[in-house]
């Protein structure tokens, strides 16, 4: 009976978080589909059983993982199909994955780059690309100033990785000429772009679902003035 009643009490928590991962994504007028869905709750579940071993996030409770982690992520997701992006990202300090990961599972025709210098996260990023299938994810254990790939990215995005100045000098490099970093940041921005010159910034305001966090977007290109392989 004790069996019976854990197996049914983990049942009704997998189903609540389900429902809630729909209404947010509902909110965020995001197309969805059951494989989807089950993409992002297998996630989920990696993410907080590999976290008791590797330490990757602070956050351990699954409706916290689901608003601070997996909604937070789909904003981009959300902005970036409506702005119709179709090139390459990279998203550098990836740490257990977002947005990276959550962009791999939404967009598999866009190839998607999470590169972080802490090996056990890397090992955590390439085990997820196997168990979800994502085949259009590629994974680099490295520092990002010691990274040269071969091709460069049409976005640089990040989350809690730096400020904006640092974020931009860092990965610079790794810009595209047409690209643009697009940092995904919380109340802090407004005096983090005073620091920025030589680029034009655009704040975008998002709504995680569920909370009442401040989040933003913040698009920076190069201005017509500034020569960003410099």
């Amino acid at each position: 009976m004790i069996q019976l009643l854990v197996g049914k009490n983990i049942l009704m928590v997998h189903d609540a978080f389900k429902e809630q991962l729909i209404l947010g994504v509902n909110e965020l007028c995001l197309i969805t589909t059951d494989m989807l869905i089950d993409k992002l709750i297998l996630y989920k579940d990696m993410l907080l059983k590999w976290n008791k071993s590797y330490n990757l996030t602070a956050i351990t409770k699954p409706d916290e993982v689901l608003k601070y982690h997996i909604l937070d992520g789909l904003t981009l997701v959300k902005y970036l199909t409506d702005t119709a992006f179709n090139g390459n990202i990279i998203d550098v300090g990836s740490g257990m994955g977002v947005p990276g990961i959550i962009l791999a599972i939404c967009f598999n025709n866009l190839p998607i780059t999470v590169l972080d210098s802490n090996k056990k996260k890397t090992t955590f990023l390439t085990q997820i690309a196997i168990e979800l299938g994502l085949k259009n994810l590629m994974v680099e254990n490295s520092r990002v100033e010691g990274f040269y790939p071969t091709k460069k990215f049409d976005i640089i995005t990040s989350r809690a990785f730096a400020d904006l100045q640092m974020f931009v000098s860092l990965t610079n490099h790794l810009l595209s000429p047409n690209g643009y970093f697009l940092a995904m940041k919380g109340k802090k921005t407004a005096t983090e772009i005073t620091k920025i010159i030589d680029y034009d910034c655009e704040t975008i305001k998002v709504k995680i679902p569920n909370t009442t966090d401040l989040r933003f977007l913040v698009k920076i290109k190069t201005n017509e003035k500034h020569n960003s392989n410099c």
